[in-house]
């Protein structure tokens, strides 16, 4: 089972973490990257990689640190996530809501779409 953590409690999560950097791993494909995005952070780093795109590109993750999976409502970055738990990624949850999620809870600034 996948943990499901809002936007609004990234912050517990990240800090859940010490000593090392999250990663926010957004999956949205780049046309949605240009119509919506997320401002990386000093308390995570920001990677995007299309959802279709992690199997070849699963070696440029570290299975080590943490992966929250962002994308647009939850439903693509929720099976990524149980994909880089099946393949030995220790700590890894799904972002609940995606970027919609985050444009209400977290940051008004991001566009709706």
């Amino acid at each position: 089972m996948i943990d499901q953590v809002r936007p609004a409690s990234l912050n517990d999560w990240l800090q859940s973490h010490p000593g090392v950097q999250p990663i926010v791993l957004d999956v949205r494909e780049p046309w949605e990257l240009q119509t919506a995005s997320i401002k990386p952070a000093a308390d995570y780093r920001l990677v995007s990689i299309p959802m279709g795109e992690i199997p070849a590109r699963l070696a440029e993750l570290d299975p080590a640190t943490p992966v929250a999976c962002l994308c647009h409502h939850g439903a693509r970055s929720q099976r990524v996530a149980a994909f880089l738990a099946a393949n030995g990624f220790e700590s890894v949850v799904n972002l609940a809501g995606g970027i919609h999620a985050w444009a209400l809870e977290r940051d008004p600034e991001v566009p709706v779409y």
